[in-house]
C-alpha cells in the first residue's frame, strides 16, 4: 500500500528543550532505514493525555514510538511493533526494559537505591494516605507498570488520584505539594533532572517499580509489508532489540 504524506514522530521523550536532539535522533534513525523512503522531519502530534492515541491511528503513520501501555489496551490494532530500543544509557534501564522512580517529597520517605535485579523494591503499602499523581491510567511507565507490581489498580490505594497528563506535570506536582507520589519512567525522570532541576531537587526516590518492556519502535498496520521488514531488519541490524512475544 502506498503511503500517502507518510508522517514520522518521535513525541514519547521530546521535551521542548530537546526537540533539536530528537530531530538529531530522526536523522540518524533515518541513515539506519536508508533502504526505505521516510519523512524527512518528524511530525509532533498534541502528546496530552490520551491524545496521542489519534496519531497513531493515522494510517499514514509510518513511524512512531508507542508506549505497551496504549499497545496491550488496544492501540496493537493500528499499529505493529518494529523493534525495541535499548535502555541502558539511563539508570534504571537495562536492554529493552526500563523502570520507573517512585518519587516523594524530601523527607517523607525513605530514599532507594535501584534494584540489583528485574522485580519491583517498594515501600509496604506506597500509596496508602498518598495523593497519587499519574500521567494517563493507559501509561505502563506511570499507571499501569505500578498496578502489576501491587496487584491492584493505584486507584483503590491511594487517598486521591491526579491526573497529571505528562511525567514532567506529575514530577511539578508532587514538588509543589499538588500531590504526594508519583512512578516516572526512567528516561524521564533522567530529562527531569536535566530541564526541571528545582522540582527534581526537591524530591527523594524511594522505590522502584519492575522492569517493564520499554516504548517501541511502531508503524501503522496500513503500512506495506515490505517496508516493515525493512524498517524492522535495519532497526535490528544497528542495535535495537526484537520485540518479545507477547
Amino acid at each position: 500500500m502506498t503511503q500517502t504524506n507518510p508522517l514520522a514522530s518521535l513525541p514519547m521523550y521530546d521535551w521542548p528543550e530537546v526537540h533539536a536532539e530528537t530531530d538529531a535522533q530522526w536523522q540518524t534513525l533515518r541513515a539506519v532505514m536508508n533502504a526505505v523512503d521516510l519523512p524527512e522531519t518528524l511530525t509532533r502530534p498534541d502528546s496530552g493525555p490520551y491524545k496521542l492515541n489519534d496519531h497513531w491511528r493515522d494510517p499514514a503513520l509510518v513511524f512512531s514510538q508507542c508506549c505497551w501501555g496504549p499497545l496491550d489496551v488496544g492501540m496493537i490494532d493500528y499499529l505493529i511493533p518494529l523493534a525495541q530500543p535499548d535502555y541502558g544509557a539511563w539508570p534504571g534501564g537495562r536492554g529493552p526494559f526500563y523502570r520507573s522512580a517512585m518519587v516523594v517529597r524530601k523527607g517523607e520517605g525513605i530514599p532507594a537505591p535501584l534494584p540489583s535485579g528485574p522485580i519491583a523494591e517498594l515501600p509496604a503499602a506506597p500509596l496508602k494516605g498518598r495523593r497519587f499523581a499519574y500521567n494517563d491510567t493507559e501509561s505502563l511507565s506511570g499507571y499501569r507498570g505500578l498496578a502489576a507490581d501491587l496487584a491492584a489498580d493505584p486507584a483503590t490505594l491511594a487517598a486521591q488520584t491526579n491526573l497529571s497528563g505528562g511525567h514532567r506535570n506529575s514530577v511539578r506536582m508532587v514538588a509543589q505539594g499538588e500531590a504526594d507520589t508519583a512512578v516516572i519512567d526512567c528516561r524521564s525522570w533522567a530529562l527531569a533532572q536535566r530541564f526541571e532541576p528545582e522540582a527534581a531537587s526537591q524530591l527523594d526516590v524511594i522505590g522502584w517499580t519492575g522492569e517493564q518492556l520499554g516504548i517501541a519502535y511502531v508503524t501503522s498496520r496500513a503500512t506495506d509489508p515490505a517496508m516493515v521488514a525493512a524498517m524492522r531488519e535495519a532497526l535490528l541490524a544497528a542495535g535495537c532489540h526484537p520485540v518479545p512475544p507477547r
